[in-house]
């Protein structure tokens, strides 16, 4: 994992290589979550698996993660392939 910031609006992010072999931009801050098959959301793990999944409160699950960065950016359209 390597840290940078995102160009687009200067948060902090990490880029995880997946299992494909492809790095994601995901938010530093790792979020708990559920495992949830055809779930809302997606996480990505130390390890570069990707995970579809409910977050949750740190509380109710010992499963940390971290969400994709295009999830949250604001400015994520300007990096979509048209």
């Amino acid at each position: 994992m390597g840290q940078a910031t995102c160009k687009a609006c200067g948060a902090p992010i990490l880029w995880i290589k997946t299992r494909a072999g492809k790095l994601m931009p995901c938010d530093a801050k790792p979020q708990s979550y559920v495992e949830s098959p055809g779930g809302p959301q997606k996480i990505v793990t130390a390890a570069g698996d990707v995970i579809s999944c409910n977050l949750v409160e740190v509380h109710q699950s010992n499963k940390r993660g971290y969400v994709p960065h295009w999830a949250t950016c604001p400015n994520a359209d300007s990096f979509r392939r048209k």
